[in-house]
């Protein structure tokens, strides 16, 4: 079992930055990567950048080059650093761990951001 914690949400003018955490628990050792994915209202979630155990990252394209996804192995938490930040950028972030057993998924940080 693998439990997540997110935080670091808020509500941000547009052009600000804010910096997600995901602290991770439990089996942290079976986790083979971990994304930040996102909701907004009436649309489906979608991946905004994933970091695997190798330290290999992947962007979504709206994303690439204002985001940042990064990790703090002795604190088991990875941050995703968003800067730039767009309206359009509002929606609930998740962070997901996937293992060969199961996918775990946090409760979800709301991120707002007005122009």
């Amino acid at each position: 079992q693998v439990q997540l914690v997110e935080s670091g949400g808020g509500l941000v003018q547009a052009g600000g930055s804010l910096r997600l955490s995901c602290a991770a628990s439990g089996s942290t050792f079976s986790i083979n990567a971990i994304g930040w994915y996102r909701q907004a209202p009436g649309k489906q979630r979608e991946l905004v950048a994933g970091i695997s155990s190798d330290g290999s990252t992947k962007y979504a394209d709206s994303v690439k080059g204002r985001f940042t996804i990064s990790r703090d192995n002795a604190k088991n938490t990875v941050y995703l650093q968003m800067n730039s930040l767009k309206p359009e950028d509002t929606a609930v972030y998740y962070c997901n761990a996937f293992t060969i057993a199961a996918d775990y998924w946090g409760q979800g940080t709301q991120v707002t951001v007005s122009s």
